[in-house]
């Protein structure tokens, strides 16, 4: 897969600029597509990198073979590397200021959304059907919940409650990321394992981060659970949504902007997604990942919804020393139509990589099935590219449904 760069800037109020020229070449080399991958993928892009404004409308790309050749070994970073330039972080903006925004952020895609000649593929293909042996591993998908770890203030700790919701306790704080409880999620059959972390034995929740609207990441049902004034942090345009639901207190942030609370610093950041909740409203809301930054600076990254490109070089450049990467690993079969919005499991491993994370801790996988690969397979590959990469095995926080880390 080649995913292709273009620079953003937005027309709503306190944008951010443009993330400088294209970065140095890649220190160690993206994996090709895995083999089951076919032909391009609906989302492929021909573009070339535009770091200085919008690029024009992409284009799609044409392959010779249907058949790609298997992912690389990944390789870590070499232990001497030359410098990057530090990137200055934005001043926090107010919390729950209002803003306008652009009416679509279709602007931010880094490869095109699926015609119509995908989806008649996809139609015939019945393309998201798990193959035969797929539910064959649902008994052994790990499952072991246990309570919440002690912490303070001077504490790290994430809680896997399944899928992409965690519980982050962080500089005090206990943050929930796209919260998902409910047993199901619409268009899709209920979660095969059950809510790691019962939403009774939760402490109070401080804060929310939304990483963008698909109804595996923002779940009403869930949300309603919440006080009103709970802090929300969602991207730039789902404001609205939230404050339909009478919440409070809501911070929208664009792509590289900031907030603080309570001495916690929020940051979203790209991811290479998109966002759709209804029939009318495609890209009408941006999509992205947060970091999490306590006042020692101790680091933690959730990417969200995202497939492999080059923004994690970026956000590794602008937050070097991010102790822990929280990245998808599932939902990514078949790749002719997931790659450009799913990482595979060689890829999160590669996406650790650039962003220079010490820890990695996989996630979207074992909890709803999102499409056709075997249940079990995310994990198995995910350990074999990370042994591959000369990774220490200690760094995988490979945790099951419900376990819990301490950052040390």
């Amino acid at each position: 897969m080649t995913q292709q760069s273009r620079s953003t800037t937005s027309t709503g109020t306190g944008a951010p600029a443009p993330d400088g020229p294209p970065p140095s070449p890649v220190l160690s080399p993206a994996p090709s597509p895995s083999p089951s991958s076919s032909s391009s993928s609906p989302f492929s892009s021909s573009l070339s990198p535009s770091p200085d404004g919008p690029s024009p409308s992409p284009a799609p790309v044409v392959r010779s073979s249907p058949f790609e050749p298997p992912a690389p070994p990944v390789r870590p970073v070499p232990s001497v590397v030359p410098p990057l330039p530090v990137v200055p972080l934005a001043e926090p903006r107010p919390l729950g200021e209002r803003r306008v925004w652009p009416r679509s952020f279709v602007d931010r895609l880094t490869a095109p959304l699926p015609g119509l000649r995908a989806f008649a593929r996809f139609a015939r293909e019945g393309a998201l059907r798990p193959r035969p042996e797929g539910p064959a591993g649902l008994p052994a998908v790990p499952f072991a919940p246990a309570p919440l770890p002690r912490v303070d203030a001077r504490t790290v700790a994430v809680s896997w409650a399944g899928h992409a919701s965690w519980v982050i306790r962080i500089g005090g704080l206990t943050v929930l990321t796209d919260p998902v409880w409910s047993r199901r999620i619409l268009g899709t059959p209920a979660r095969i394992t059950p809510v790691g972390v019962a939403w009774s034995a939760l402490p109070r929740v401080d804060a929310v981060v939304i990483s963008h609207n698909h109804y595996d990441h923002l779940d009403a049902p869930t949300l309603r659970r919440l006080p009103r004034h709970t802090p929300v942090f969602v991207p730039a345009g789902l404001g609205r949504w939230f404050r339909r639901r009478r919440f409070t207190r809501v911070t929208e942030l664009d792509w590289w902007e900031a907030a603080e609370l309570d001495g916690v610093r929020l940051d979203f950041v790209p991811a290479h997604h998109w966002s759709k909740r209804s029939l009318t409203d495609t890209c009408r809301t941006l999509w992205g990942g947060w970091v999490l930054t306590e006042p020692g600076g101790r680091r933690v990254y959730f990417a969200g919804d995202t497939g492999y490109g080059h923004w994690f070089e970026r956000i590794g450049r602008r937050y070097p020393g991010i102790g822990l990467a929280l990245l998808p690993i599932g939902a990514y079969d078949p790749r002719w139509w997931l790659s450009d919005v799913h990482c595979d499991p060689e890829e999160a491993v590669q996406a650790a990589v650039d962003l220079g994370a010490r820890r990695m801790a996989p996630m979207h996988w074992g909890t709803f099935v999102l499409s056709a690969e075997p249940v079990l397979e995310p994990l198995t590959r995910v350990r074999a590219a990370w042994e591959r990469a000369g990774l220490e095995r200690a760094d995988l926080w490979d945790l099951p449904v419900g376990g819990s880390r301490v950052l040390g």
